[in-house]
């Protein structure tokens, strides 16, 4: 699906008042029995055309056809954000022969009308709690609009930040993505909208980082890594999946039976339906293994697939394909029954119209503002802090900001076209006045024409201000056309001119705070030698400049944790921390061991890394027993103590490896984490349950096997992690 930021869609705020939308979910018992006894009835009583009708998926926007909607020829619609024209469409249901409501979708990501950090910055956070409530308030407000669907979460997993989408998901790490797509699935739901699990599967993984490229992807790596945090998903609750653009080992995700019918409903069960991404069944064409557009919908529909998106080839192509018999009326059948079983357990059927009076009062609250706030605060990576640079010391009497980025654009408001208000963004000198003594002066140079950062709008204008200043505050990154859905790139550095803006900004001798707001890791190499402090945000959202500001200012601790590995040149890629052993480990960089030659083989900043200004220990690790079954328990604590004079939170992070087993294991994997706050001075004992079942892994056929032997365990801070202890897997 087409990565909208909607960053138009930041509202004004109003009084909160009562939202009588519950949150979504599948029945059970009875309730389901019902539905499914509806479903049959009303699929009795559907024309052929009907029937095609709710597999059909179209948008605002040019080619919409309202008539559709009246003759009951479309099932489901998307992009639809102002409630007056989600009500028109509703309105139009009730004029056709069955009156069977629409489901109306939309890429509600981060947020709708209060935005948060992108999900890369909210897996940041380490907070599975905070990304569900985040997930809550989006599912929320999209409810109160009239929305009752959303395409998310993606949880594609991401190791290669050439891909621009890495900014969508939770990282490199399979454990942290399945936490992270189970909270933000419950979130949504609750919320009130249906959530779509994407991409079904291994968008994330197209060679060289370049989108709809094809993956390669063996079948032990399949289970072990790419879909796990797609199980984690449905058992949490997800309603429908979105197929995949890519082909996975040879053949489009889009017509891929072996994935979307005989894993996804065979062996898992799923009860949902899946829709395809935007236009994916049309490709099969130029994917090659059809040679028309009712051939790519008969192999679509086959294989698995319900609901066409904004393909228009269902429409189309389908009931000519049923009645040439090349499309048995059973699997036409199976398809509309699974679109209707979703409507039916999201309980459209008796929902009212979209509130169009109510909607505004809705959006941007005092509550969704906090958890926004909360998100962006908890999100901040801290990278780098030579000599104590942040929080800004007393000593510390001005402050040059500079970057258009500081300031959102369009005179510092963001506008919903929704028509549901406006809604100001505090820019970031505004936000540090507030939080910085009276005494301190802040200045704001723009230096860029905009936030893209491709041109200079006054550089020595930049350049004088941080040579007046006690510190250089830069905040720059990726905006615009650098990121998201299209947007791979080769090079990671610092888009445009910014780049030589910072090396100016080092050179006039005043220290360099860069904060950067990117959406992937970027290659930091030469910031890390020559600035003094480096802050990660992954695009805060509505709050996230005045988070930026609590931390800059040293009113917030940082507390977040990479979720994604930062290379040092691309050439590294990938550099992911859980990596298998080799038989040339690297041990005193002699030529014949798994080196480059002009490079580190470690990360610039590893999975799991963050500073705080509290400093964290870690002692005592320890396991209940020295030997688990294999269908045991685990128990294992450390001791986290607060050595500083600070209070702060901690991401406790638990690592195993398992040195010896029938398949090569990797050299970590993270199993566990928690996230505590320790007071300046306290020691907490930290505790984990390991099941040990959870420590296995697929072979070559996808099956799964568990290992007895030793389990080294590592806790700690990232996934460097140095407190060892260990226990042995034996069989019961």
């Amino acid at each position: 699906m087409i990565l909208r930021l909607f960053a138009a869609l930041l509202t004004c705020g109003f009084a909160t008042i009562a939202f009588a939308q519950q949150g979504v979910g599948w029945k059970a018992g009875p309730e389901a029995a019902a539905i499914e006894r509806k479903v049959d009835a009303l699929i009795g009583k559907m024309t052929l055309e009907e029937k095609v009708g709710q597999l059909h998926l179209s948008g605002r926007g040019e080619g919409f056809d309202i008539n559709q909607v009246k003759a009951g020829r479309m099932g489901a619609v998307m992009n639809f954000v102002v409630p007056q024209e989600v009500r028109q469409v509703q309105e139009a249901v009730r004029q056709s022969r069955l009156k069977i409501p629409l489901i109306i979708g939309l890429d509600a990501v981060h947020g709708f009308s209060t935005y948060f950090p992108l999900p890369l910055g909210q897996a940041s956070s380490w907070n599975p709690q905070l990304i569900e409530q985040a997930a809550y308030w989006t599912g929320r407000e999209a409810s109160a609009a009239g929305i009752n669907w959303t395409f998310a979460p993606m949880v594609d997993m991401s190791r290669d930040p050439r891909w621009g989408r890495v900014l969508e998901g939770a990282g490199e790490d399979v454990h942290l993505a399945s936490v992270v797509a189970a909270a933000r699935t419950r979130g949504y739901q609750r919320g009130g909208v249906a959530a779509s699990v994407k991409h079904f599967v291994g968008y994330g993984a197209g060679e060289a980082g370049r989108d709809y490229n094809s993956t390669w992807i063996p079948l032990s790596q399949l289970h072990d890594l790419h879909l796990p945090p797609f199980k984690a998903a449905f058992e949490a609750g997800a309603m429908t999946a979105m197929a995949a653009f890519n082909a996975l080992n040879g053949m489009p995700a889009t017509a891929h039976r072996g994935m979307l019918t005989d894993l996804l409903r065979g062996k898992w069960g799923f009860r949902g339906f899946v829709t395809s991404d935007f236009g994916s069944i049309t490709e099969l064409r130029l994917h090659g293994i059809a040679k028309d557009d009712a051939e790519a919908a008969r192999k679509a529909l086959l294989a698995g697939i319900d609901m066409d998106m904004m393909g228009d080839v269902f429409h189309k192509h389908l009931a000519n394909e049923v009645k040439a018999g090349r499309v048995p009326v059973k699997a036409l059948d199976e398809a509309v029954r699974r679109v209707l079983r979703v409507k039916y357990h999201l309980g459209l059927f008796d929902r009212p119209d979209v509130d169009v009076a109510a909607a505004p009062s809705l959006m941007q609250t005092e509550e969704a503002r906090k958890v926004a706030r909360q998100a962006a605060r908890e999100g901040v990576i801290l990278l780098k802090n030579d000599k104590a640079t942040l929080p800004i010391a007393p000593a510390v009497k001005s402050v040059a900001v500079i970057g258009a980025m500081a300031v959102p654009e369009d005179e510092r408001v963001w506008t919903d076209p929704a028509g549901l208000g406006r809604r100001l963004v505090q820019p970031l000198p505004d936000a540090l006045r507030e939080q910085l003594p009276a005494d301190v002066t802040v200045a704001y140079e723009p230096a860029f024409t905009k936030n893209c950062g491709t041109e200079f709008k006054d550089k020595d204008a930049a350049v004088k201000a941080a040579a007046a200043a006690d510190l250089v505050v830069a905040m720059l990154g990726e905006d615009c056309e650098f990121m998201g859905e299209g947007a791979s790139r080769t090079d990671l550095g610092l888009p445009g001119v910014q780049q030589e803006l910072l090396a100016a900004l080092v050179s006039t001798g005043k220290p360099v705070v860069l904060v950067l707001a990117t959406g992937r890791p970027l290659v930091l190499s030469w910031a890390d030698k020559h600035v003094a402090a480096i802050v990660q945000t992954f695009h805060g959202g509505t709050e996230g400049r005045a988070a930026i500001a609590e931390v800059l200012a040293g009113k917030a601790n940082p507390a977040g944790r990479v979720p994604m590995s930062f290379p040092r040149s691309v050439g590294q890629i990938p550099v992911y921390y859980d990596q298998l052993p080799t038989g040339r480990p690297q041990k005193i960089r002699q030529r014949y061991e798994s080196i480059f030659m002009d490079e580190a083989n470690e990360a610039l900043y590893p999975f799991g890394f963050g500073l705080s200004y509290s400093r964290f220990s870690y002692a005592n690790p320890r396991v209940s027993s020295e030997k688990v079954a294999m269908n045991g328990v685990a128990e294992i604590s450390v001791d986290v103590t607060n050595q500083s004079e600070r209070d702060g939170q901690e991401v406790v992070q638990l690592y195993v490896r398992q040195p010896v087993a029938e398949r090569s294991r990797p050299l970590r994997q993270l199993k566990g984490f928690d996230k505590v706050f320790v007071k300046a001075g306290e020691t907490k004992t930290v505790r984990f349950k390991l099941e040990a079942r959870t420590l296995g892994t697929h072979d070559d056929a996808g099956r799964y096997q568990l290992d007895p032997g030793l389990i080294e365990v590592y806790l700690g801070g990232a996934s460097l992690a140095q407190a060892k202890t260990q226990f042995e897997i034996t069989k019961p």
